[in-house]
């Protein structure tokens, strides 16, 4: 699916809570973050709304009756591959963190998250870049931190530069912006992102990210 980072991007709002979602739209259109296309109170409306219609980003709540966030990422993903998914995230959610980043989510924020962050999620994901929101990864490394039962996992050493980007991108910034922190170009900034994966064994950037902060790479 090939975008436009210029045009204002199209949405497909899935949350089962009518109020919610009619909020939401109503911010998104005031603020002309973009347009919202469809609605889908369950994972199955969501699925059928695919059939006729080709958003560039869905705003996916994680519990949700007859089907969840979870198993309509993973049937969307399959019909869809470049489609990108934000999901909506409680802090109760963390179990599912992991399942819905190995399904293929692109970000993850939090329903209680301000205008600006919204805004900041979409843009970051329509340039093909991934989003977590900073609060939930703070509650992340604050659970590692407690936790005395996680074995470290063995992946292959880190070169120093390698280190460097990854601790940038687990405090949020984007490539261009880790690029100019760094005085190199953004092509050699995605060729390290692309050996962190491979060296971690992580399958996108949010995946890396928990498996920075979990074994403890980078300081955050």
């Amino acid at each position: 699916m090939d975008i436009n980072i210029n045009k204002i991007p199209t949405i497909i709002i899935v949350d089962d809570h009518l109020i919610f979602r009619q909020g939401l739209k109503s911010i998104i259109s005031i603020e002309n973050i973009a347009q919202v296309i469809g609605e889908a109170s369950n994972g199955i409306e969501f699925l059928q709304l695919l059939e006729y219609i080709t958003p560039d980003i869905v705003l996916m709540d994680i519990d949700m009756p007859h089907m969840n966030g979870l198993d309509a990422t993973e049937k969307a993903i399959e019909i869809m591959p470049t489609l990108r998914i934000i999901a909506f995230s409680m802090f109760s959610d963390e179990e599912y963190y992991y399942k819905m980043i190995d399904r293929g989510v692109k970000g993850f924020i939090l329903k209680s998250c301000g205008i600006n962050e919204l805004e900041n999620a979409i843009q970051t994901v329509m340039k093909g870049e991934n989003y977590f929101s900073n609060e939930l990864l703070r509650k992340i490394i604050n659970n590692y931190g407690r936790s005395t039962d996680i074995k470290p996992a063995k992946y292959d050493k880190l070169t120093n530069r390698e280190t460097e980007v990854l601790q940038l991108i687990c405090e949020g910034f984007n490539t261009e912006e880790i690029a100019t922190k760094l005085a190199i170009s953004p092509l050699t900034i995605k060729s390290h992102k692309s050996n962190l994966l491979v060296k971690t064994i992580s399958k996108n950037t949010p995946a890396l990210i928990l498996f920075a902060i979990k074994n403890k790479i980078v300081d955050v």
